[in-house]
């Protein structure tokens, strides 16, 4: 099982989440990761959706996507040709005297504090998914309340786009 990154322009209209999501669970496949936003065109919306499966398995996968009439354009992004970033939101459990080490860990990996509360702080980093893997790790001994993490979001490398030949 590989790692599949699936870009799509979708029409920008309500249920078309809905429609492309439940296509995929009805077929038995497990969505890894879902990321939805605006483009530059307000007609439009990019879905990148990762998915965990064979060959065989995106290829049908593809071909139903492709079918429906929402979806304007579909792209299997190769990992190696593409930027991939994640977002992650963690809020851990701090003491004062701790502060100056998370400080440390947030340059090292590129971290932002984001809030600083009695007892708590909130850090936010982007990057691939390893990175924001390996960063949770890291601060599960101050303890972790609790964090939000986005699905991949991914553009193609250069001036590629999914809107040429539109």
């Amino acid at each position: 099982m590989e790692k599949h990154y699936l870009s799509m322009l979708v029409e920008n209209r309500a249920g078309v989440l809905s429609r492309i999501s439940g296509l995929i669970a009805r077929r038995g496949y497990n969505i890894e990761s879902l990321s939805v936003c605006a483009t530059e065109d307000d007609a439009y919306s990019r879905m990148t959706i990762e998915i965990l499966g064979d060959e065989r398995t995106i290829k049908q996968i593809r071909a139903q996507l492709a079918k429906q009439a929402e979806v304007v354009k579909l792209k299997e992004l190769d990992a190696s040709e593409a930027v991939l970033r994640e977002l992650l939101l963690i809020k851990i459990g701090v003491q004062k005297s701790e502060i100056p080490e998370i400080v440390d860990l947030t340059q090292i990996y590129k971290a932002k504090t984001v809030d600083i509360a009695d007892g708590a702080m909130t850090l936010e980093l982007t990057g691939k998914a390893a990175k924001l893997d390996s960063f949770t790790e890291v601060l599960k001994p101050y303890g972790i309340i609790e964090l939000a993490r986005s699905g991949s979001s991914a553009l193609d490398r250069g001036a590629v786009s999914l809107r040429d030949k539109e």
